[in-house]
């Protein structure tokens, strides 16, 4: 299994929004090219960004993401307002390794599939499951996708991934969310990639023991500092030595 540590950024700030709250966010005082850099001396081996601002179109987060891009030392998967052909392959220009796609699939799942099968292994489907249903916008409009048939809708796309949230586990309890992020996996042929669930090492080895999960994206832990990165990696492959491929 592979863990993603990730940074989600804000007005040029490392941030966490419980809850998806861009009005509460918990800002992390922490440079965010050294954060990322950090990631990669630790041993992982790719990255996730989210960028908050570019959510209601702003680009203000350009400059940074693209340092972090060419500064991390590792792939870098990058999502947030990804809603146009134009902007997805400009960023895979820049240089991101993976783009992440959510709402852009909900309303023109034609021009996704198009997209990944012009560029296989670098398009992910964020699916975000609340009370049922796939969110869009920023976790701020309920699709009528269920998450079983937002999946279905895309069989046979050339997906790098997809990564199922349980939104609802923020105020639910984390064996509905496994539940739901299993379930999602068995069905899918594409890796699934776990969001939001993980906030201590053990959540890592349940994630791990489901077997069709492929990955998880670990933020908030990483920066409240109840899980280390070091042995996330370790807990998600213990029979793998992670060592830096740089000093």
């Amino acid at each position: 299994m592979i863990i993603y540590p990730t940074i989600e950024i804000l007005d040029g700030r490392c941030v966490s929004l419980p809850r998806g709250r861009i009005e509460e966010p918990s800002i992390w005082h922490v440079d965010p090219v050294t954060k990322a850099q950090e990631f990669a001396h630790a041993g992982a081996e790719w990255m996730h960004v989210t960028d908050f601002d570019a959510m209601s179109g702003s680009g203000k987060n350009r400059d940074l993401i693209l340092k972090i891009i060419r500064g991390a030392g590792i792939p870098v998967q990058l999502g947030g307002g990804f809603r146009t052909r134009d902007r997805i392959e400009e960023w895979i220009e820049l240089g991101a390794g993976r783009i992440v796609v959510s709402t852009l699939a909900a309303q023109n799942p034609r021009l996704v599939k198009e997209i990944a099968r012009y560029h296989p292994d670098q398009i992910v489907l964020s699916v975000d499951v609340w009370q049922g249903h796939v969110m869009t916008h920023g976790w701020k409009s309920k699709s009528s996708y269920t998450p079983e048939a937002f999946l279905d809708a895309f069989e046979g796309t050339p997906f790098a991934a997809i990564i199922v949230t349980d939104i609802d586990y923020d105020v639910g309890d984390a064996d509905a969310a496994l539940g739901t992020v299993s379930a999602l996996a068995a069905r899918s042929r594409v890796p699934v990639i776990a969001s939001g669930i993980v906030r201590t090492l053990d959540d890592i080895s349940r994630l791990r023991l489901l077997g069709e999960v492929s990955g998880a994206i670990v933020g908030r832990a990483l920066f409240n500092r109840t899980v280390d990165l070091q042995q996330a990696l370790r807990e998600a492959r213990p029979d793998t030595a992670h060592v830096a491929e740089f000093v």
